[in-house]
């Protein structure tokens, strides 16, 4: 080999790892979020003992924010029954309790759904028959503010009550109230989380919603489902680029949607369970994000098949669930809202009537995945 040949070799060698070292290297695949349960969380004071566990909300303390149902104990656990709403740090230690019935205020029959939004405010929505209302109060239990009056919901057309909301949920940039109206009605309403002032509404698809009768439930709605929500729509959220998610129960879905309601995607969730050898046989109980900046991982509560699924948000692909039936540490009985804090933890509650041991909120540690 000529001197001119080996010197090329080793020119081209040497080309060749520069060029390789100039490349930046592919980002690595997320790793899926994996979880483990903290059986001792949270340590409850004075004896007291949980209703049906309906909501959980996450501070920007990390302080967990848990609104259970008084109403729902027999008589002989009245005498130790808990205050409405608790906040606990993320240690699970007591801070505070408040709730119930005011002078100037239409507190909830059933309590359902709490936020805390960004400026620590707290929002508070119900089930019960007559609850068209929606709370709004300081982190201190002082009233601020009632969107609707109980009793008066004229139905989804109805700008001004709401009908049996089952959540609530307001996005920073925007300063709106995003509510999931829910039990009565099925549609999402936004509100001026200042003033509430009505801005506008939407059911499935970005549809107007109706009072009739939807399309029926799976399997018999077609492959698209019902083209307005099946009721309870149980639980909207908005991720930080500005995608709303609705848990649509009934319909056994997750529908996303922009800002202004108009529609983006959705996937069914658990559509081959049916009633009644599927508990009730309604699925989509809730949703949380992932704590890392983009929110890859979408995550579901799956009701009647008690277990949660993680998703990829930007593909709506499933790629792992956790979590049966049962009443021991990280089982489920009726699975119902859930909550992530800014390390990846997920806070779970369950709303099984009869079984105190269901009746409960459960904390799941991040053990792998985007933080």
């Amino acid at each position: 080999m000529s001197p001119f040949a080996t010197g090329t070799s080793r020119l081209l060698v040497l080309l060749g790892g520069l060029s390789s070292a100039c490349v930046a290297p592919e980002p690595a695949a997320p790793r899926v979020p994996t979880f483990r349960v903290d059986p001792s969380w949270p340590r409850i004071p004075n004896n007291w003992q949980f209703g049906q566990v309906a909501s959980v909300s996450v501070d920007a303390s990390d302080h967990v924010w848990v609104l259970q149902r008084p109403g729902t104990l027999g008589p002989d656990e009245k005498v130790r029954a808990a205050p409405p709403l608790l906040e606990f740090d993320a240690a699970g230690t007591f801070v505070q309790a408040w709730g119930g019935p005011g002078p100037d205020y239409q507190w909830p029959a059933s309590e359902h759904g709490v936020h805390v939004d960004a400026k620590g405010f707290v929002w508070i929505g119900g089930n019960g028959d007559t609850d068209h209302q929606i709370l709004k109060f300081t982190r201190a239990g002082r009233f601020v503010m009632q969107i609707g009056r109980a009793g008066q919901s004229r139905g989804n057309a109805d700008t001004a009550n709401l009908n049996q909301p089952a959540d609530a949920f307001v996005h920073p940039p925007t300063n709106e109230l995003f509510v999931a109206d829910g039990y009565g009605n099925r549609r999402v309403i936004v509100f001026d989380a200042d003033t509430g002032a009505y801005k506008r509404m939407w059911g499935a698809f970005g549809n107007m919603p109706t009072d009739a009768a939807p399309n029926p439930a799976d399997p018999d709605a077609g492959e698209q489902g019902a083209s307005q929500f099946v009721q309870p729509v149980h639980a909207t959220r908005v991720s930080r680029d500005g995608l709303v998610y609705v848990s649509d129960r009934g319909g056994k879905r997750v529908q996303v949607f922009r800002l202004d309601g108009s529609y983006v995607a959705q996937t069914f969730i658990g559509r081959e369970c049916v009633a009644p050898a599927c508990g009730n046989g309604t699925t989509a109980a809730s949703t949380a994000f992932s704590s890392d900046s983009a929110q890859q991982f979408l995550y579901v509560g799956n009701r009647s098949q008690a277990k949660v699924m993680v998703f990829n948000r930007a593909t709506l692909a499933l790629l792992t669930a956790f979590g049966e039936a049962g009443s021991a540490p990280g089982q489920f009985g009726t699975l119902h809202h859930m909550a992530a804090d800014s390390k990846g933890d997920l806070y779970v509650t369950e709303v099984t009537p009869l079984k105190p041991e269901n009746r409960r909120i459960q904390k799941f540690i991040l053990t792998t995945g985007a933080r």
